[in-house]
């Protein structure tokens, strides 16, 4: 029985954020394997994460920049450590090292955090991105962590394309995994259309992108409203802040609603899914979520990146990122049943031909055996990454060891 152990950013919460739903599916997916899975994290208790021990997976609380995780993962000797977002490889992995040097090293990017910091920086400075925002310090530290790991999962084909071509990763290193989707669990058929009313989005508002496609949907709603005077959106998102809520007005149909219980079921009763993104990265959970419900959306083409390649998108994609151009685009889609109808198909299709995750499942762990069966090749092949590793290399080793050593107590004389 391999024992794995997951190094998490955060407690999993599969009902407020994507990365949630992710990390939970590859949880799961080791534990089918008959693998003793354990969970590890220095973030606090939150009131929306999942029991892992209904899962049948341990977890344990690790303290950041302290000698305690040494004796626990010595104890605990995993064959193969995940960490969640490359800031759990650069805290804990010199530890990994050091402690377990055989164990696989695995990295869920989740998404490629300094491309989603990058468009931000470009949006909010009024000007298309640059190089030079994506060759940043925050790259070279992400970039760095996929190096030193023996494998990085990479959620969007896009960014295995952007750091294959642009940073010459080699690809033996990364491995391209979207969102894992049990096909068998997903609805047949769901409400129709004369069944369906208003528009919806949802997104966990701590999520800068989410929280700038509110800021953007109050641009867009007047416009869809002044066609649609009946019509209502509805806002859904885990953790809404006092800046969120004080944005609802029913006069004007624009409802924040919060914390959905079910997001499913919410999706369903919408005719239109809304999700005008203009920064981001990875690829986007509430979209997968529209197919797996059969709800048409209007996005953005950052929205509909390295989700699909050459089939038919479920709904639209605005190429024109224009408040007027999107709000016609929602408005033609929620007023035409036939595209309507045919933006179902179209999500059926797409999620049969890209997301099936007893596939995508059985891929990821042939790679990860392989891999592991010839672990001592596979790094002498990654020349780069053992440089990176090498002591001269390891700051985050010496900061945090002089951060374990000014929190350790005195010393009785």
């Amino acid at each position: 029985m391999k024992k794995v152990l997951v190094i998490g950013y955060v407690w999993p919460e599969p009902n407020s954020s994507a990365a949630g739903t992710h990390m939970l599916s590859l949880l799961r997916l080791f534990r089918q394997q008959n693998w003793q899975v354990e969970f590890a994290t220095p973030a606090q208790a939150t009131e929306h994460m999942v029991d892992l021990a209904e899962e049948g997976i341990s977890s344990r609380n690790i303290v950041l920049n302290c000698d305690s995780f040494d004796q626990y993962i010595l104890e605990y000797q995993p064959d193969i450590v995940m960490f969640d977002r490359f800031m759990m490889e650069e805290q804990f992995g010199w530890r990994v090292e050091k402690n377990c040097p055989q164990a696989l090293k695995i990295l869920d990017t989740e998404d490629l955090q300094f491309l989603r910091n990058a468009r931000h920086q470009a949006l909010k400075a009024g000007r298309e991105l640059k190089q030079a925002d994506l060759c940043s310090d925050l790259a070279k530290r992400e970039i760095a962590a996929i190096l030193r790991c023996d494998l990085a999962l990479i959620i969007s084909s896009f960014e295995v394309e952007l750091l294959t071509e642009r940073f010459k990763i080699d690809a033996s290193i990364l491995h391209h995994l979207p969102f894992m989707v049990n096909l068998a669990q997903c609805p047949t058929e769901t409400k129709s259309y004369d069944q369906r009313q208003h528009f919806m989005t949802i997104g966990n508002f701590r999520h800068a992108p989410n929280w700038d496609a509110v800021l953007f949907l109050q641009e867009i709603w007047p416009l869809i409203r002044k066609q649609l005077p009946s019509a209502e959106l509805h806002i859904y998102g885990s953790y809404p802040p006092p800046k969120a809520t004080a944005l609802h007005n029913p006069k004007t149909g624009f409802l924040i609603k919060g914390w959905a219980d079910d997001a499913f079921v919410v999706m369903e009763q919408a005719r239109v899914c809304l999700a005008p993104l203009r920064f981001g990265a990875g690829i986007k959970g509430k979209l997968l979520d529209a197919m797996i419900m059969q709800t048409p959306n209007v996005t953005t083409p950052i929205g509909s990146e390295g989700m699909l390649e050459d089939e038919r998108w479920p709904g639209v994609v605005c190429k024109q990122v224009d408040a007027q151009a999107f709000a016609n685009a929602a408005v033609a889609l929620y007023q035409n049943a036939e595209q309507w109808q045919q933006a179902q198909a179209d999500a059926n299709t797409l999620l049969n031909k890209r997301y099936d995750a007893e596939q995508l499942g059985r891929t990821l762990i042939t790679r990860i055996e392989q891999i592991s069966e010839q672990l001592e090749q596979h790094r002498l092949d990654n020349f780069t990454g053992a440089m990176l590793r090498h002591h001269t290399m390891a700051s985050t080793k010496y900061m945090s060891q002089w951060i374990a050593a000014k929190n350790a107590p005195p010393q009785p004389s």
